[in-house]
């Protein structure tokens, strides 16, 4: 039986190998090799300028800005969720978005925030100054946000929602209020959805490209822009391998960073 599990792994490894491990060396082989095809450290010397290095700083300042609202709006609503009796309806209301293409919903959004679009159409019902939204960083942390809430709030809700009754229920009869057994139960007990949602959320914004043309235009630019310029527009693929790389890195810390914690907090 064993040796037959074996066999089962081999189709696995082979998509890693193709799929996952040949294109990550061939950008890291990429990242050393100059617009005139030979090897050099010159894009690496590059990154470390200032426009990059700022430019980097930008990417996690977007990330963290819109990770943040996504968790400060999905908390409450996955808590009150779990209160409900309709779990899984509302539930349904929250994913269904997700299946509708993203490109999409960006053209929705466009559609939405521009100069005729439906919001200013509600300000000039409100008797209110039309405002350009469209093309603006504020723009692009909206939809961003509209975009990652429901990958916040699943693992959230799966968390509080796999905390048992009894011990909500035991931590009032000890005389506990609202407050003091969400804090006390609720909130630690589903901190490892926190950390997961996090994680979904912060690692993709760090390389949003199309909301940033789209929505943004020229106002946000970061490292899934830098990419998406470097490979088709001025076409040095040896500088859009070394983002990449530095991308590719970044996320690998704040998984690693976030499982030692985890690890941490088990032992």
């Amino acid at each position: 039986m064993r040796e037959a599990k074996k066999y089962f792994l081999i189709p696995y490894l082979i998509w890693i190998i193709f799929f996952i491990i040949l294109p990550l060396v061939s950008i890291f082989y990429s990242s050393f090799i100059g617009l005139d095809g030979k090897f050099t450290l010159e894009n690496y010397a590059d990154f470390f300028t200032g426009t990059y290095l700022q430019m980097t700083l930008t990417s996690f300042l977007y990330a963290f800005i819109i990770t943040f609202f996504c968790l400060v709006i999905s908390y409450p609503v996955a808590l009150a969720i779990r209160n409900t009796r309709n779990k899984q309806f509302w539930l349904l209301l929250i994913i269904l978005p997700t299946w509708i293409n993203l490109l999409l919903k960006t053209y929705a959004f466009i559609g939405i925030l521009s100069k005729e679009g439906t919001f200013n159409d509600i300000l000039s019902f409100l008797h209110l100054p039309h405002t350009q939204l469209l093309f603006t960083s504020t723009a692009f942390i909206i939809v961003s946000i509209y975009i990652y809430i429901p990958f916040m709030i699943l693992p959230i809700f799966n968390s509080m929602d796999a905390i048992p009754e009894n011990l909500i229920q035991a931590s009032r009869d000890l005389g506990a209020d609202r407050w003091t057994t969400f804090r006390k139960v609720i909130m630690p007990l589903s901190w490892e959805g926190v950390k997961t949602g996090i994680q979904i959320t912060f690692i993709p914004a760090l390389s949003l490209f199309m909301i940033t043309r789209l929505i943004a235009g020229n106002k946000v630019v970061n490292l899934g822009t830098a990419i998406e310029e470097q490979f088709l527009v001025t076409q040095n693929y040896g500088m859009g391998s070394t983002i990449a790389v530095f991308l590719i890195l970044s996320m690998a810390l704040v998984m690693i960073l976030t499982k030692q914690r985890e690890s941490e907090g088990r032992s």
